[in-house]
């Protein structure tokens, strides 16, 4: 049976105008009947996918994060299933659901047909795939220039890390999990994680999954700028939980409440401010994925 699919590119994410054509071709021999869409405004993606809801099978997404954190409120309202082409900086999406970061082998995945549900999180009316966070990060997420990731790549976020860490200064939270009693604490970041990786590769917790069916919450309780050097490279494989400068919850719902108003990013981008609601959605969104043995295969190809 012939599949049509609504194919959205962000022609300005870091490799959206490379290899895109051959990724094209590649989908089209293999049968599916592509109807492409663009637009200069990511915020209309969502709308888009609504449009076309009854005139396709799926949505395939070619872009970063920040493209499908644009995206993902039209594909819940949809139900339509999503492939992903990673075409951004840092594609942890991609990288949580073991995506290929070679756009033709991206494709095979799509092809191939082996979908997965996934859960998402929600903050204020908004879902997020990897995390939502304030403070450190979002003034990272400022400092974040296309110049500064399109040249760098990954290594922009350490640049604009070091950027803003000297300058970062702790604030009060009152933190209330799953409808008990709130708390308060310091910190300088608070994240509140949905998939595994976020921020370039950095992992939310050892054990965090995208199929979890929980949140994975972490604060940074630093004073000092040079703690966070301690902890960083702990960060990439998700054991900084068990620093004593990090405070960690499971839970399922959390509310977080500051004293001044605190913007939010949820997969890079600044689309929330306190005080907010999160919660997890469990198996919100279907999307095509390799199966196990095409992980294991991929994993002795590169060993």
């Amino acid at each position: 049976m012939t599949r049509r699919a609504l194919l959205l590119i962000n022609q300005h994410a870091r490799h959206g105008q490379t290899k895109i054509g051959e990724a094209i071709d590649d989908l089209r021999r293999a049968g599916l009947i592509l109807l492409e869409a663009s637009t200069d405004e990511p915020q209309n993606l969502a709308e888009i996918i609504r449009q076309h809801r009854d005139q396709v099978d799926l949505v395939i997404v070619g872009g970063g994060d920040g493209t499908l954190n644009a995206a993902v409120d039209g594909l819940v309202d949809t139900k339509l299933p999503l492939g992903i082409l990673p075409l951004g900086t840092a594609n942890d999406l991609a990288r949580t659901l073991n995506i290929p970061n070679n756009l033709r082998e991206a494709c095979r995945v799509i092809v191939a047909g082996h979908q997965d549900q996934i859960d998402l999180g929600w903050v204020n009316g908004k879902h997020f795939f990897n995390v939502a966070s304030l403070g450190l990060s979002v003034q990272i997420t400022h400092k974040l220039d296309k110049n500064l990731k399109r040249r760098w790549g990954v290594l922009a976020y350490a640049i604009a890390a070091l950027q803003v860490l000297a300058k970062a200064r702790p604030f009060s939270a009152q933190i209330r999990l799953n409808e008990s009693e709130p708390f308060t604490l310091k910190t300088v970041q608070i994240a509140v994680g949905n998939g595994r990786y976020y921020g370039g590769g950095m992992t939310v917790d050892t054990r965090a999954s995208i199929d979890d069916q929980r949140l994975d919450l972490y604060s940074l309780n630093l004073k000092h700028w040079w703690q966070m050097l301690l902890i960083l490279p702990a960060m990439r494989s998700g054991e900084h939980t068990s620093s004593r400068f990090v405070t960690h919850f499971h839970c399922r719902e959390v509310e977080i409440f500051t004293r001044r108003e605190q913007d939010i990013n949820t997969d890079g981008e600044i689309t929330a401010t306190t005080p907010a609601q999160f919660r997890v959605v469990p198996e919100a969104i279907t999307v095509f994925v390799p199966t196990a043995s095409d992980t294991t295969d991929a994993k002795k190809d590169g060993d």
